[in-house]
């Protein structure tokens, strides 16, 4: 992973550096696969000067991290130079676009609330999701895998998310969202079979 993203910064500053880039910026999302709750895509932007490889050790893709690792590095981010951004995009978004699209429109939204100029800026992200074209980037396969911005970006996404299934527990006590975050459990299917569906449930996943 270091060597890819250090490769990565010396291309950018051969060839677009001077002219503009200024950020390298990593984007994943989190619960495609849930049956209730939102899909976050979430976005971290790293400074392309911040050669500190260090801060990478022990970073891995969100899945690969326990939830305490995964809260580690939240917090870690927050006293890095680095800006974060996370859209979330709800169930009734995903039942009237589809999921696909509903991610499409997250990433669109987290690069709004990043306020970075598209010329200054040069995209890493996870194969599955689009990007929009007047942004220099690359998606890998993969991606939250091989590349520190990406596996951040997965973190920021992962624990906003587990953050909203918290609230939402408190709201629907019955589902047990605090144990699975709405997806597809044992515990999660029979309270479905017994309470029926609640108003953050994905319809089209039922």
């Amino acid at each position: 992973s270091l060597t890819i993203f250090s490769d990565l910064c010396t291309r950018l500053n051969c060839r677009w550096y001077n002219n503009s880039v200024r950020w390298v910026i990593g984007i994943d999302e989190a619960g495609r696969g849930p049956l209730a709750g939102p899909i976050a895509v979430g976005a971290v932007a790293i400074p392309l000067e911040q050669n500190r490889w260090s801060f990478w050790s022990g970073l891995k893709d969100s899945k690969q991290l326990s939830e305490e690792q995964r809260e580690a590095w939240f917090a870690r981010m927050r006293d890095e130079n680095m800006l974060r951004a996370v859209s979330l995009i709800n169930s009734a978004v995903i039942d009237a676009i589809g999921l696909t699209r509903a991610a499409t429109r997250g990433c669109t939204q987290v690069l709004k609330q990043l306020d970075i100029e598209p010329v200054e800026g040069y995209i890493m992200a996870d194969w599955g999701l689009s990007i929009p074209w007047t942004w220099r980037q690359e998606r890998l396969v993969k991606g939250d895998e091989r590349i520190p911005a990406i596996a951040l970006a997965s973190i920021v996404a992962k624990v906003t998310r587990d953050h909203h299934m918290l609230k939402a527990a408190k709201r629907f006590p019955e589902y047990g969202f605090a144990q699975h975050k709405g997806y597809g459990t044992e515990l999660h299917y029979k309270a479905l079979k017994k309470h029926g569906p609640c108003p953050i449930h994905r319809q089209s996943f039922l």
